[in-house]
């Protein structure tokens, strides 16, 4: 196949979206498929290839309050004739939101066949970045895309419901794989859990984007239970502000690699306590790991963790069952190992190569049955109003 990615975001930002991109341009080179992707950047921007790929850089702004998030504003036209040129089979929309609205308009304008992959829930952010009483606007533009698009992948039960909750009606579940073999429990390093918790502490953990939406202040309910130490794994605009609201936890930076994978794999627990993920797959590698995971129940996390047997959810908001959560498995080792043990034996057969063949089998059905839902131009024009409040997709 010739397959055109056109991602909202990209190497060298390094977060959910780039991740499984990079996973997927692996697949399709081992497949000896040619492939480019269209990102937002600037010139200087690396790198120029990925797995074979060529990487073209659109014109971007960096979100004010935001720096590593840059977004593609601007018309339809660049995107035609970048399309036009490489004649894909299929286009690939990566969490389409700004540019990628211009990436649906270009295609259907050539007739090209797209697959949308629904992967951050930007109405919902806007609340916590200050911009509120938009989010029905936000939601009429997320509707607008996947209705634009031949086809729709959704990373959860939940964000199928909802996609289709709002008319979207070609959405099929399209989940993540994991890398068990990077992650697992082997990797666990005692010199390592003496560094970040030198009394021998119980280690809570959390692995991700310091941002609002992450709610990683919620973590602080747990910063005082007895003989613990919540470390932080991340790095992100909200990092300052966290190092002061949480001064007894350990913040690591960004971590990646072999370093990630050996602190994972050292935490006793992992807390991811964000309500806004549409599926987490931090919460798929601690459990690859072996290490039992405590999430709100709402989201990608409802599908991921199985509560009382792979980890807990609680409702969102009630930090008090977060914390007794918390407790009962940093007080019951026998349960937090079965608790590991059954966790990683849930994820071990989602491979990325699995995950990735699926992905293909999408592209197929897409130019089998290219006409999008909706036909025209039904833009939506906070594309343009809300540059300057940062929306962190």
């Amino acid at each position: 196949m010739r397959v055109a990615i056109i991602a909202e975001s990209f190497l060298p930002n390094m977060n959910g979206v780039t991740h499984s991109l990079l996973r997927v341009l692996d697949h399709l080179a081992a497949r000896g498929d040619d492939v480019l992707v269209i990102a937002p950047g600037t010139r200087r921007d690396g790198p120029k290839e990925v797995a074979g790929a060529r990487i073209v850089r659109v014109p971007s702004i960096a979100l004010p309050k935001y720096r590593r998030i840059r977004v593609a504003p601007g018309g339809v036209t660049r995107i035609r004739r970048l399309l036009q040129r490489f004649a894909p089979d299929v286009v690939h929309l990566a969490s389409p939101f700004v540019l990628g609205w211009r990436g649906v308009l270009a295609a259907q304008a050539l007739n090209l066949p797209t697959v949308a992959i629904y992967q951050t829930e930007v109405p919902a952010y806007a609340a916590r970045y200050g911009m509120h009483g938009i989010e029905a606007m936000l939601w009429n533009h997320v509707r607008n895309i996947h209705q634009h698009s031949s086809l729709t992948l959704a990373p959860s039960s939940y964000t199928v419901d909802q996609l289709e909750g709002l008319g979207v009606a070609e959405v099929v579940l399209w989940a993540r794989g994991v890398d068990s073999s990077r992650f697992d429990p082997g990797h666990r390093s005692e010199a390592w859990r003496r560094s970040v918790a030198p009394e021998g502490e119980k280690i809570i953990g959390f692995v991700g984007r310091l941002a609002a939406e992450k709610q990683v202040d919620d973590l602080a309910a747990l910063t005082d239970l007895p003989g613990t130490k919540v470390v932080i794994v991340g790095d992100g605009p909200w990092r300052m502000r966290l190092q002061r609201l949480l001064p007894e936890a350990h913040f690591t930076g960004f971590l990646g690699g072999d370093a990630l994978a050996q602190a994972v794999a050292s935490f006793d627990v992992m807390v991811a306590p964000g309500e806004l993920e549409t599926f987490c797959q931090t919460i798929q590698e601690a459990m690859a790991s072996e290490v039992p995971v405590i999430a709100p129940a709402r989201g990608g996390p409802l599908d991921l963790v199985d509560s009382s047997r792979t980890g807990w959810l609680y409702t969102p908001k009630d930090l008090r069952a977060m914390r007794a959560h918390a407790t009962d498995l940093l007080g019951d080792e026998a349960k937090r190992r079965a608790f590991g043990v059954a966790g990683r034996e849930q994820v071990q057969a989602r491979s990325w190569k699995s995950v990735c063949s699926q992905l293909v089998g999408h592209y197929s059905r897409a130019i089998e049955n290219p006409a999008p839902q909706v036909l025209g131009r039904g833009f939506s024009s906070m594309v343009n109003s809300g540059l300057e409040n940062p929306l962190p997709y």
